[in-house]
């Protein structure tokens, strides 16, 4: 566990893959074509309390969604790269984009087209319910399932090494004395 620590406080770039990472990978369709995905909250409070620390968020999928376009926007994540199916090029350009190097950054992935990715960065993490053979090539595996609080898992990890998840959670830790 030392070494994820030490990887993940040099972390200033935290990148995700959607279906099965911030979804727990199912895909809905409706009859009219619709497409459904269900985000967990928690994670994105997550996501958000890791931006407000100054750690930048991206997000690399093989799919494209309006779902995602607007989740994201919802959680002010801004690079936001869809339909990749050539993940590492999307790193590159991701990487360009935010000035971090890829020791700077971490992959939270799912299946195999995300080892494209997880084998170039500092920190490659895998949510507890990930292919076996992302597992074998990941630093660190999240308690939780893909869409189920694994991106909490991830965003907690990071604040914890970098000494900031203390003064993410001190707001809604100190007493109202008009009880």
């Amino acid at each position: 566990m030392h070494d994820v620590l030490e990887r993940a406080l040099r972390v200033r770039l935290l990148i995700f893959d959607v279906d099965g990472v911030l979804t727990d990978g199912r895909l809905y369709f409706s009859d009219e074509g619709h497409e459904y995905k269900a985000f967990h909250s928690r994670d994105g409070q997550g996501m958000k309390a890791l931006q407000s620390t100054g750690v930048q968020i991206g997000i690399i999928t093989g799919r494209t969604s309006q779902v995602v376009t607007r989740r994201m926007a919802d959680l002010g994540v801004v690079h936001v790269y869809q339909g990749c199916h050539a993940k590492q090029e999307a790193l590159a350009q991701l990487l360009a984009a935010t000035g971090c190097s890829a020791t700077e950054a971490a992959y939270v992935g799912d299946d195999a087209p995300d080892l494209a990715v997880m084998r170039r960065v500092g920190l490659a993490i895998a949510v507890q319910d990930a292919d076996p053979l992302v597992k074998a090539h990941c630093h660190w595996v999240t308690p939780s399932p893909g869409g189920r609080g694994a991106a909490r898992d991830a965003c907690d990890l990071i604040m914890k090494a970098q000494g900031t998840l203390e003064g993410v959670l001190k707001p809604y830790l100190e007493l109202d004395d008009t009880r």
